[in-house]
């Protein structure tokens, strides 16, 4: 398991690095190309007022943890065939991962 964490957080602080650059790329051309063309910020508009959301009616009981649990599990999965894809996790401890996500 503790392999399994080390990828996983080898995979978020890629990703996160990744996400950090590319913004950073994307407002700097932004810029550039706004300089080229002589583009000028339009004048802030006030913000509209506020309105609270209408209350959502409460889910029916029972569904939603199935649901949230369903969703999650795959999600698992997801990122434990990454890891394998990856060449991070081997295919036994993918299959070790996978029946310990499944509950089998």
């Amino acid at each position: 398991m503790p392999g399994l964490l080390r990828g996983v957080a080898r995979t978020a602080v890629v990703a996160g690095t990744a996400t950090s650059v590319s913004n950073r790329v994307s407002r700097r051309q932004q810029g550039r190309w706004a300089a080229q063309q002589g583009y000028q910020e339009p004048a802030a508009q006030p913000a509209p007022e506020y309105q609270a959301p209408a209350p959502q009616p409460a889910p029916p009981a029972g569904s939603a943890p199935a649901a949230s649990d369903m969703s999650s599990k795959i999600e698992q999965l997801k990122q434990l065939g990454d890891l394998k894809a990856q060449g991070v996790l081997t295919e036994a401890e993918f299959e070790d991962q996978k029946r310990k996500v499944l509950g089998t």
